[in-house]
């Protein structure tokens, strides 16, 4: 979660890093948000081009340098960002670990040494910023961390030392017995969706195939609706009390499990699996073909993993639900986006346009009731969701969906 805290910071360059954000703090203004504007025209056609649009606006308005070293770099959580997010002294995992696998998106589409330099610095910022290496308390963290040092390796050659090591394991040890599952986090007694389906992935793509199907086995007979089909937010163990909230991105990481699973096993019973639950998503989680909308803080990168895994699906298992509806998210979140210096800035509703509540464009990004009702956001987690969907776009593109 967004404001999760790093506890335990005993290194000495770390507090004053910390400090140092607090002092100026009070002395915080927003960065300048420029001009919003619509959208001029329709923009490139190309899947390709527009992922790439979406990728040089996070890098220009996000990506920073981590203290001051240029080989470790971060993203900032919001934008216009205020001294203290410039500082880096607020502090997000999980957002990390996404923009990475952004980045080796990003890098994969197109590799050049800029990029990855990105992917490298994106990763040593995480590690430092972390304070305690490259685990912390929260198995779906760990988890996404892990699926992105993964892909970094497998598809750019970039090796991280001893992370992948380090992740696989704490995620292993995290299995308890009794339940059949990794906890949300150490120590606590809620087993969810958002932490079982990475881990699942990630022990199938890491070696663990026995400890993936349970997982997925765990999601299907404890967390799935029979009345929607749908996957479930969580339950808390002992005592089975479901907590019913349904999720995009609890969808998307069931998908991905079950078509990793499909593709490694040979088994029919997770490409079925797979398959019923796209369809699930595309009659309850849609809204005239387009991934239903997110609300704010962590939900904004809902959206985007579960096209991520739609696409998984479709490339994997041919699943044309699947490409239909992340080619169709794809091309809304594009047309309804606004512009910044002539590049996209997404919403949280793909479906509606990105307007400046003023008609001269200008806007100082807050949390307020006004931006809400201009689809506005200044979360990192929106924009992210918006560079998923275009990348999994190109990816469908690519291969001819």
């Amino acid at each position: 979660m967004m404001d999760r805290a790093s506890g335990g910071v005993s290194r000495r360059s770390v507090l004053f890093a910390a400090g140092a954000a607090i002092a100026v703090a009070g002395l915080a203004q927003p960065m300048p948000a420029g001009s919003i504007r619509p959208a001029t025209g329709t923009g490139p056609t190309d899947a390709a081009q527009r992922a790439a649009l979406a990728e040089r606006a996070i890098v220009e308005r996000h990506v920073r340098s981590l203290w001051g070293g240029s080989r470790r770099q971060l993203g900032l959580l919001v934008w216009p960002a205020t001294l203290i997010d410039q500082s880096f002294g607020r502090w997000c995992y999980w957002w990390q670990a996404h923009l990475l696998d952004c980045a080796i998106d990003a890098a994969h589409r197109e590799r050049t040494p800029a990029r990855l330099h990105r992917v490298r610095a994106l990763a040593d910022g995480i590690r430092i910023r972390n304070v305690t290496g490259w685990t912390n308390r929260y198995y779906d963290d760990m988890a996404w961390l892990a699926l992105a040092l993964e892909r970094a390796e497998r598809l750019l050659d970039l090796r991280f030392d001893d992370a992948i090591d380090d992740l696989r394991a704490a995620l292993y040890d995290g299995w308890n017995p009794e339940v059949g599952a990794v906890p949300w986090r150490i120590d606590e007694p809620y087993y969810n969706t958002p932490a079982v389906g990475p881990t699942g992935i990630a022990m199938a793509r890491l070696g663990e195939p026995t400890r993936a199907v349970e997982l997925a086995d765990f999601l299907h007979t404890r967390l799935r609706d029979p009345d929607t089909g749908l996957i479930l937010d969580g339950v808390n163990e002992p005592g089975g009390r479901l907590h019913r909230t349904v999720h995009t991105y609890c969808q998307g990481v069931t998908i991905g499990l079950d078509t990793e699973l499909a593709v490694r096993t040979g088994d029919p019973v997770y490409r079925a699996r797979a398959h019923a639950l796209i369809g699930a998503v595309a009659d309850r989680l849609t809204h005239d073909g387009v991934i239903a909308a997110a609300t704010d803080n962590d939900s904004g990168l809902f959206m985007g993993i579960l096209a991520r895994y739609l696409a998984e699906a479709a490339l994997a298992l041919g699943d044309r639900t699947a490409a239909r509806i992340v080619r169709t998210s794809a091309r809304a979140a594009w047309e309804h986006r606004a512009e910044v210096a002539g590049l996209p800035l997404f919403g949280a509703d793909w479906s509606r346009p990105v307007t400046a509540p003023n008609s001269h464009g200008s806007l100082q990004l807050m949390a307020s009731a006004a931006a809400a009702s201009a689809n506005l956001s200044r979360d990192l987690s929106v924009q992210l969701s918006g560079w998923l969907v275009l990348e999994a776009d190109h990816r469908l593109a690519a291969a001819g969906h």
